[in-house]
């Protein structure tokens, strides 16, 4: 099976990289600048999500892309839309010209950073979106292209909302949102290998016994995840929870204080519905 990465310079990528080359699996990697080869031979590819040539070059022969590209914080509109919303287009018309069957597209707990941290039950995959930012909004966004490309052209598409993803967890909101690196590659075997997927969201998180989230309907892909951020409980809750009050309130953290306005100081301040 032929892989291409792209992203591939940036944290993630850089890890699944790695990963992959030391399994030997037949991978491409690729960056906006060129990258420096890890090992003889190594697949390597340079690719501007703006140039037509260039993604075709990365996505000749593949069969699955891991898309990791793009905007990954919060940023102004006009570098999202640029990176996430028209990036995106571009690469999911070079996986159709391309025939390129499936694409794992990194989306993120941000598209539901707005719900509360405290919710009574965890949330489904079905819930409605209620993005914390553009980022979080460019995100709902990306499932959606991945939905249309699947329904439209017959691209299979899996959508990963990563949350937090670290070596090991090392503050409060972890506790809920860690997605360790063995099971993300675990997340990232099962999405790759199980047979006509179609279309799935999956929330990207390890088997934390604090976790936000319920993956039960993403059943189909088998992924069973081994790691409890729970076990790095006693020595985080020792320490000060470093969010302030409002990202404490809400599962996006800190993404939801960058320009928040408090609930005082909104248009309807005191009001009630009628």
């Amino acid at each position: 099976m032929k892989i291409a990465l792209t992203g591939a310079a940036g944290g993630l990528g850089t890890v699944i990289r790695r990963e992959y080359l030391r399994r030997g699996l037949d991978l491409r990697s690729s960056a906006r600048k060129p990258l420096e080869p890890l090992g003889t031979g190594e697949d390597l590819c340079t690719a501007d999500l703006r140039d037509k040539k260039s993604i075709d070059a990365l996505l000749n022969g593949v069969e699955v892309l891991i898309h990791m590209a793009g905007t990954s914080v919060e940023r102004p509109l006009d570098e999202i839309i640029e990176n996430n919303l028209r990036g995106l287009v571009s690469i999911y018309e070079g996986a159709r010209r391309q025939n390129v069957k499936r694409i794992i597209f990194a989306s993120s707990n941000h598209t539901i950073g707005m719900y509360l941290a405290h919710e009574p039950a965890k949330l489904q995959l079905d819930c409605a979106p209620r993005p914390d930012g553009f980022y979080g909004l460019s995100k709902v966004w990306g499932e959606s292209i991945a939905r249309m490309y699947w329904d439209k052209h017959g691209i299979e598409s899996v959508c990963v909302r990563i949350g937090s993803c670290l070596a090991r967890p090392s503050e409060f909101r972890h506790l809920s949102t860690w997605l360790s690196h063995e099971d993300l590659f675990r997340l990232l075997d099962c999405s790759m290998n199980t047979p006509n997927i179609g279309y799935q969201n999956v929330w990207g998180v390890s088997n934390n016994t604090r976790s936000y989230w319920d993956n039960t309907q993403a059943a189909v892909l088998n992924y069973q995840p081994r790691d409890n951020a729970e076990d790095w409980a006693a020595e985080i809750l020792a320490k000060e929870n470093p969010l302030d009050p409002v990202a404490r309130s809400f599962q996006g953290g800190s993404f939801v204080t960058i320009d928040y306005t408090a609930p005082e100081a909104r248009p309807n301040a005191g009001k009630t519905k009628a």
